[in-house]
């Protein structure tokens, strides 16, 4: 049974849409990798790091052993503060050194891609990862920096105004990747 609409919100993945969506990246991710035992998924704050965690889960399903996950918060290396304002700053917490390891940085939206930027500039700080990859449910568009995903859920392009939502049931109870119109 579905809830009923909310005005303002329409849905762009249904919970089974999003299920074979995360299937898809989960298999995409380990066709990029030689070794699955030397990736490290590391979620950026605040949407990604619970998305993290789900594709973890799925590969762990896929090539039967546990894969590092984390979560690096890129707060401090944003260039548009003023702009975006500030949040409290989440831990960043890396299970292993990130050293020749193959590294997916994991974000529900990429949007303007200085939240990746930053997170490229804070990932040098703990290491040199053999290689970085990012990975996101949704490109919504108005790119201001020569950033792209390697591995994306859906292309949704959005108006400055709209918003995507990325719902998981471990966070929100209910699973689907939403457009929010905006007034």
């Amino acid at each position: 049974m579905s809830a009923a609409p909310t005005p303002g919100r329409v849905e762009i993945l249904s919970a089974e849409d999003l299920g074979r969506t995360l299937n898809r990246l989960a298999s995409q991710v380990l066709e990029g990798v030689a070794d699955s035992r030397q990736l490290v998924l590391l979620g950026i704050p605040t949407r990604g790091v619970a998305l993290a965690q789900v594709l973890a889960q799925k590969l762990e399903q896929l090539c039967g052993h546990p894969v590092d996950q984390g979560s690096l918060d890129p707060t401090f290396h944003r260039d548009d503060l003023d702009r975006v304002g500030t949040r409290l700053p989440a831990p960043t917490q890396l299970p292993v050194s990130l050293d020749g390891r193959d590294v997916v940085l994991v974000d529900d939206v990429i949007f303007t891609g200085r939240t990746v930027r930053a997170a490229l500039e804070a990932l040098q700080a703990w290491g040199r990862p053999r290689r970085v990859a990012l990975l996101v449910m949704v490109d919504r568009g108005h790119r201001e920096l020569p950033i792209q995903p390697d591995f994306c859920g859906r292309v949704v392009p959005t108006s400055r105004q709209e918003l995507i939502a990325l719902c998981l049931q471990g966070v929100d109870g209910e699973e689907g990747v939403f457009l929010l119109k905006g007034p």
